[in-house]
């Protein structure tokens, strides 16, 4: 069988990445793995040219980063309750770019992320996020659907 020495666990803290957490937790803990837990803060629109009141861009920046850093330090808070190794790390960008480069920077063993099972038009529009994960990644990916 395999060794599952690192496994990287992407969330966007959802419901849908909560419960893939579980698998991601469950893996670690029996194959004994080193946890990354990545967020993925979506690269925002730049809209400096543009006249919007009464909002300061990089106040707004800050904002995010440090709201996602509450949510992350919660997250592994609540959610770690064992001796399972793991590291958390929050990086700004396209999220399916950042989570391939992360995999492909720690030779990562497995991919573990919750996927929002969008279809139809919605998915046409914005695309997915698992599925370029999937379709490019160098290890093995497994996805998570809310049942």
């Amino acid at each position: 069988m395999t060794r599952l020495e690192k496994i990287l666990f992407a969330t966007d803290f959802s419901e849908n990445s909560e419960h893939a957490f579980e698998y991601a937790y469950s893996f670690a803990r029996k194959f004994d793995s080193q946890l990354l837990i990545l967020h993925v803060i979506n690269e925002p629109v730049d809209l400096r040219g543009f006249y919007v009141p009464h909002v300061s861009f990089d106040n707004l920046e800050k904002e995010i980063e440090e709201g996602a850093e509450k949510m992350m330090e919660k997250f592994c808070r609540t959610k770690i309750t064992d001796g399972v190794r793991y590291t958390s790390e929050i990086v700004t960008g396209i999220p399916y770019e950042e989570i391939l480069k992360k995999a492909d920077e720690e030779a990562v063993s497995l991919i573990v992320l919750g996927t929002q099972g969008r279809s139809g038009i919605d998915h046409l529009l914005f695309g997915s996020t698992a599925e370029r994960v999937v379709r490019k990644a160098k290890c093995p990916v497994m996805t998570v659907r809310l049942p």
